[in-house]
């Protein structure tokens, strides 16, 4: 529960449920915590579910097991709190996009010289020539500290991020910690914005509060993804007159990648016109065969991006799951299902598949997957922190009325009891 050096959760109601989950144990503990008096907060109904009896008829009970035990906060109460006061922002800019020029300029000043923070900026946004070619600005740019993605680790020199643009800014943040985040308060200045509930009409209040620590957030969980290549490095041939060969011998070696993915895993069959064939296993038992265009595991937040264009439902970010949507399948009953989050998910290339396939983590990153090649999925324990507007339910029911028009239709006229009778 901590996301930057000087961060953590904190519950500022008087009382809370931990719920001790296990596969052979539910019991429910409570525990007092300190109340902030500086922050008003009205503790709203927990969002998780009644503790389960553990005893089932005269003789029947749950097993216990007190070493698989595992505490969770109720999320309804989730809160953030400064061990010490934020001194360093990392500001993400949707890159070369001039409507965020001038919102970009304004939220710079503003955190260096009213708050004196220390701004975080990627060095290729200072390369854009309506920045650097603005001589005025050009006394700010100087204070800024840059990093370059890849190359320099950030992960524990900013305290929040300020994202401005649309989802894809979002993505793009959790993707620069492969660790713990820090969190991340998003502007609403790009197309969709499901995932960005802050108007930048008022930007300096926001900020302020989420300075003094006065905010709620929503954990959304990432998916931690470990690609094994087989066989990844070809060891040239080269024949009697000295001419390498290009279709030389494979080198037995591995190569293992890891990802941190907040929305979705996408593995498809790439330019092919075959079907994906991939066989999908879960906890090391081999559960399908996916034969269509491919399948999607995604997180809860993911759940409302590409998953649901393919038929998948809608997971509230506060339920712990992972989903697997089918991408077209060639089978009439083939439904999208969720699994547990505690579940560990291996995609591979099915034997008899006659191509290979390409994945792709949160629409990045993309590789072609070969044969004896292999994709383990399980959560993350690095969340990213999202800050709230108001709290994680209106939120996201706010954003699933404005971005996706959920359930939007003209309503039905009243019957009156003149029109009954006919």
């Amino acid at each position: 529960s901590c996301f930057a050096p000087e961060l953590s959760v904190t519950d500022l109601s008087t009382q809370y449920n931990h719920i001790v989950l296990a596969k052979n144990l539910h019991t429910c503990l409570v525990s007092s915590v300190i109340i902030n008096l500086n922050v008003s907060f009205r503790r709203t109904q927990s969002l998780h579910g009644p503790s389960p009896v553990t005893t089932f008829g005269p003789k029947a009970c749950m097993l216990q097991n007190p070493h698989a035990v595992m505490h969770i906060q109720d999320p309804a109460s989730q809160r953030l709190t400064w061990n010490k006061p934020p001194k360093s922002v990392l500001v993400i800019k949707k890159i070369r996009d001039a409507t965020l020029l001038q919102p970009f300029k304004e939220l710079c000043i503003f955190l260096t010289e009213v708050k004196n923070m220390i701004v975080y900026v990627e060095k290729k946004v200072l390369e854009d020539p309506a920045i650097s070619g603005d001589e005025n600005f050009g006394a700010i740019t100087k204070k800024f500290c840059t990093f370059r993605e890849d190359l320099d680790d950030i992960s524990n020199r900013v305290d929040f991020i300020i994202c401005l643009g649309g989802d894809g800014t979002l993505l793009y943040a959790s993707s620069l910690f492969q660790e713990s985040v820090p969190p991340v308060m998003a502007f609403h200045l790009g197309s969709l914005g499901f995932l960005t509930p802050f108007k930048f009409d008022t930007y300096q209040s926001q900020v302020t509060q989420i300075i003094e620590g006065n905010a709620a957030i929503v954990l959304r969980s990432r998916l931690k993804v470990r690609v094994l290549k087989e066989n990844w490095e070809k060891k040239a041939r080269v024949d009697e007159k000295g001419i390498i060969l290009t279709n030389g011998d494979i080198e037995n070696s591995r190569k293992v990648v890891q990802y941190q993915v907040l929305n979705e895993v996408v593995v498809d069959r790439g330019p092919s016109s075959y079907l994906s064939n991939v066989d999908l296993f879960l906890d090391g038992h081999l559960i399908t065969t996916v034969q269509g265009d491919g399948v999607i595991v995604s997180t809860p937040t993911g759940s409302t991006a590409y998953a649901v264009a393919a038929g998948a439902s809608m997971i509230h970010p506060n339920v712990p799951a992972i989903m697997i949507t089918p991408i077209c399948p060639h089978s009439l009953s083939f439904r999208p299902i969720v699994v547990p989050a505690g579940v560990e998910l291996k995609i591979m290339l099915s034997r008899d598949a006659r191509n290979t396939a390409w994945v792709s983590f949160d629409g990045r990153k993309r590789q072609e997957i070969c044969h004896g090649d292999s994709i383990t999925i399980t959560t993350s324990c690095f969340p990213v922190p999202s800050i709230c507007f108001r709290d994680p339910v209106n939120d996201w029911f706010e954003s699933l009325a404005q971005c996706l028009h959920w359930n939007v239709r003209k309503k039905q006229n009243y019957l009156s009891s003149e029109d009954e009778e006919f």
